[in-house]
Parts: structure tokens; sequence; C-alpha cells
């Protein structure tokens, strides 16, 4: 018996299209589609030298979303706050390289939203299960705020929320798909938003999962 997400997989790939959310924002679908199998090839890698961790925020809470990183720089949190660091907490290494189509992907999103001098610095990497979600906040550890930020959707379905620039403002809620990548910056770049806890469901490639990485021109 065929899923849902059985019967969407199966259609007929559409021509990627760009969904405006903001005045500087945008939903690019299926604009990732193409680089999938480079993508998660490179991140077993990835993942074999910095292992997924669910980090404590600095009010002592475990996130429900799993993390790691690549790039010169990664994100991260304990009691301490949040920031970036060069190296991995947990290895004291330094977090992988980005990989060479994680740089492309990220460029050509970028472009395709009006942002053409892009180079991002920091990919953080979440994976989200069944249940798991991210509150409303702003990207605000970053050096500057001149430039967009760029997240791509892997796995199964999540319900974006795109809000304001205050947290009480009401968020935009917006379904995105595998291969769907965002792209903010301008005016939007302090929008506030998070994830709703992601509803049980399958993928083919990736099963009961979602993969997304956020790209960031952190230093």
């Amino acid at each position: 018996m065929q899923t849902t997400l059985d019967l969407f997989d199966s259609l007929p790939p559409e021509p990627p299209r760009a969904v405006q959310i903001g005045t500087h924002a945008w939903v690019l679908k299926g604009f990732a589609l193409p680089y999938v199998e480079q993508l998660l090839q490179a991140l077993a890698t990835i993942e074999a030298q910095a292992p997924f961790r669910q980090m404590i925020t600095p009010g002592g809470f475990t996130m429900s979303v799993a993390l790691t990183n690549c790039g010169a720089l990664g994100w991260t949190t304990d009691r301490r706050g949040y920031r970036y660091a060069a190296n991995d907490p947990e290895s004291g290494q330094p977090w992988p390289a980005m990989p060479a189509v994680f740089l492309q992907l990220a460029c050509a999103a970028a472009a395709a939203a009006g942002f053409a001098d892009f180079v991002p610095d920091a990919c953080l990497i979440n994976r989200y299960v069944p249940g798991a979600r991210l509150s409303l906040h702003q990207d605000k550890d970053e050096h500057s705020y001149d430039h967009p930020i760029v997240s791509v959707s892997l796995g199964i379905p999540a319900v974006f929320l795109f809000g304001g620039h205050t947290r009480s403002d009401k968020a935009q809620r917006i379904g995105l798909m595998h291969g769907d990548i965002v792209v903010w910056g301008g005016e939007d770049r302090l929008r506030y938003h998070g994830v709703l806890p992601l509803k049980p469901a399958e993928h083919p490639l990736l099963g009961a999962r979602r993969i997304n990485f956020t790209f960031r021109k952190a230093g």
C-alpha cells in the first residue's frame, strides 16, 4: 500500500519555482532535488567525523533536534551560551570542511533569491525526528547580518514558521517538502522563525527523519 509520501515522490518532477514570503525572502520549491545524492554522500562523511548530538541550551534544556556542523565555524550551545567555534567541542578537532557540493548549492540558491555574493563559512546540520521542533528564534550569533540565511530541507515534511521582528508577531506557516530551500536576508534577515513539531511520516530515502542544512556567513 502506497503512503501519501510514496505517491508524492512517484510523481514526475516539476521545474523549481520560487514563492515569495517576504520582501527579501523566498521558498525555492524543489531547488535542491538535483543535488540530493551528492548531499547525502557528503553528509555521511561529515557525520562519521562529527556525529549528531543533542546539545544543551543556556537554560539547561536538551534540544529535541540533533545537530552537527561543517565549515570553518560551527554553531554550538551549552550552559555558557550560544556561539560559533572553529572546533567541535566533543572532539576538540576542527569541524569537517564544507563539501564542495554544499557550497555550490548554497551559492546557487542564494543567487536565485537575489543574493549573488553569498559565500557561507558555516553549515549547521539539524536532524529532526517526529515530535522534534524548533521554537521561534532569530539567527543573530553571526558577526554581520548583511548576508542571507540559506536553509535546505530533505526528508519528511515540516511546517516552517516565518514570523516578524518581534516574537509576538504572527508567523506564516509554510509547508516544506523534500528538496525545498528557504532563503531570507536584507530587511527580513532578523525575522523570528522556527519549525512546528514534526508529524509522523516516512520518506523513501531518509525514513522517519528530516535533515536541514542551514548555511550562514558567521565570521
